[in-house]
């Protein structure tokens, strides 16, 4: 078997264990492809996996996004040969030199996006698309909150929505975040520790049409508090934590609020779908109304110092490993 470097986990712990190792190679099985890794995306969701928080088997290699060149390509595969350049946010043990994917997970990179971008596109790309239309679908001249407005999902869903004419407003932790916010086409960049009150300020009282939350137990029950009488909360993650357990009946109290939990799996059921939301990314880039913010970079070796920055909240934009 051929040998390549990947990052192994034995057990659940902290960004320590996350040990460059070198790994028998996988192969493309039936209907899957083989891919050379040319940058891979750094998550929440494998920093919840690497903890414990999310359970995994063990030993365990992180990494479900990433971007490279086609080796291989398994029996019953169709529109895919060896060379091509392809990205994923659904593949296999991505935080390796050589990574497997379902083909029907595999999108073709057009000429003219380089490989950190590609990499950087399917997660936060694609959950910005669907927050944007389907989660909740803000209409032009509606104000919204959306929570880490420098993170990578924050700047893409800030500049979706601005381009629809929607008013967007963020919450960031420094000025420096702030200043990023603003740039990406946020009206105001707020603290978090008094947003919900400039939230009703900033629409005479009303509140706003939708909160886009990723931060979770810290930001939720304010989140609540800046919607308008029919507002939704759209509750996408938990930086800070989960939202414990409450009462349903403050939805009513609020005005008839309404809340959902989505994730990125259940928004790609189809290859229709998948087809549509990375075309609308791709021809956003090509025509310069969305720009990828890569805010940090780092040898695949390094991957537990990626984890500690991102962990930290010392990053903006998108973090990627580069093999």
């Amino acid at each position: 078997m051929a040998k390549m470097h990947a990052i192994t986990v034995a057990h659940p712990g902290g960004p320590e264990l996350l040990q460059f190792t070198e790994v028998e190679s996988p192969e493309a099985g039936p209907g899957e492809l083989l891919v050379q890794t040319r940058a891979a995306g750094v998550n929440f969701l494998e920093i919840h996996q690497r903890s414990g928080e999310y359970a995994v088997d063990y030993p365990f290699t992180p990494g479900t996004e990433g971007a490279g060149v086609v080796l291989e390509v398994g029996a019953g595969v169709e529109g895919f040969e060896p060379g091509d350049v392809v990205t994923t946010s659904e593949g296999v043990r991505t935080y390796a030199e050589r990574f497997v994917v379902p083909a029907e997970c595999a999108v073709h990179v057009p000429e003219g996006i380089p490989h950190d971008v590609a990499a950087a596109i399917p997660l936060q790309g694609l959950s910005a698309h669907y927050l944007a239309n389907s989660a909740a679908n803000p209409r032009e001249g509606e104000t919204v909150v959306i929570h880490a407005g420098a993170g990578g999902v924050g700047l893409l869903l800030t500049q979706v929505l601005v381009a629809r004419g929607v008013r967007v407003l963020t919450t960031a932790s420094t000025e420096e975040k702030r200043e990023l916010s603003l740039a990406a086409g946020a009206t105001e960049a707020l603290d978090y520790d008094d947003f919900a009150d400039r939230a009703r300020e900033l629409t005479d009282g009303r509140g706003v049409a939708v909160v886009y939350d990723s931060v979770g137990a810290r930001t939720f029950d304010a989140s609540l508090a800046s919607l308008r009488t029919r507002g939704e909360l759209v509750l996408f993650g938990a930086a800070s934590g989960p939202v414990p357990p409450f009462d349903l009946q403050r939805l009513f109290v609020g005005g008839s609020l309404s809340i959902i939990r989505p994730g990125l799996v259940h928004y790609l059921l189809s290859p229709e779908e998948r087809a549509w939301r990375y075309g609308e990314i791709f021809d956003a880039i090509a025509d310069g109304t969305l720009d990828f913010r890569i805010g940090a970079r780092f040898p695949l070796a390094e991957a537990g110092y990626a984890h500690e920055q991102l962990e930290s909240r010392a990053t903006t934009g998108k973090v990627i490993l580069e093999p």
